[in-house]
């Protein structure tokens, strides 16, 4: 058996709402309403009052089919929030320079559907549902593999500014592998052979 209640008009935006709602949906009914009595989300309080309005809607409908249910057995089945109208609710908050900054009050209605049925297995796969895909795996590279400072582009070697003659036979190997020499490698050449 299921038993739906919503509450209309609240205040607060839908997003902020949502997030309360996230929390205690496919939760059972003792549990949730917990969840939502130690929650420091202003939201939470009038989606409590509206999980125990759909509770008392359950008791009044199983009276009415003469069946005896437990509320304990209860689940929230289903549960969302949409956006109310900011209509009559804009405001207006100074701002520097003498600006006005216009601001919207936002509504949002909330929706909660209980069942008593048996709660599906998640572990178990329903014909039909949609398979989850794998997540996409990197290329493997030799420096990834590694990682660190072997991943990272390696740094320019430089030499200490008195050591002369590691430079110049530094430059000669440059010289010898076929790479021309610009004219400021060349003027220091000079300069250091003086």
């Amino acid at each position: 058996m299921e038993a739906i209640a919503s509450a209309k008009y609240l205040r607060g935006s839908a997003q902020k709402a949502r997030l309360v709602v996230d929390m205690i949906r496919g939760e059972d009914v003792n549990k949730a309403l917990a969840i939502l009595q130690y929650s420091s989300k202003r939201a939470a309080d009038l989606i409590a009052k509206c999980v125990r309005s759909a509770i008392a809607n359950a008791n009044e409908r199983a009276e009415k089919a003469n069946v005896a249910i437990d509320p304990d057995d209860l689940w929230i089945k289903t549960a969302f929030v949409d956006r109310g109208p900011t209509k009559n609710r804009r405001r207006v908050r100074p701002a520097p320079q003498g600006r006005a900054y216009r601001e919207q009050r936002h509504f949002c209605h909330v929706t909660i559907l209980l069942s008593n049925d048996a709660k599906p297995d998640p572990k178990l796969k329903q014909k039909g549902a949609p398979i989850a895909a794998r997540p996409a795996t990197l290329v493997e590279s030799k420096g990834r593999k590694r990682g660190g400072a072997a991943a990272a582009p390696r740094a320019k070697r430089t030499l200490p500014k008195g050591d002369t003659s590691a430079r110049a036979a530094s430059e000669d190997k440059a010289g010898s592998k076929g790479k021309a020499a610009t004219k400021r490698a060349a003027k220091k050449k000079a300069s250091n052979e003086e």
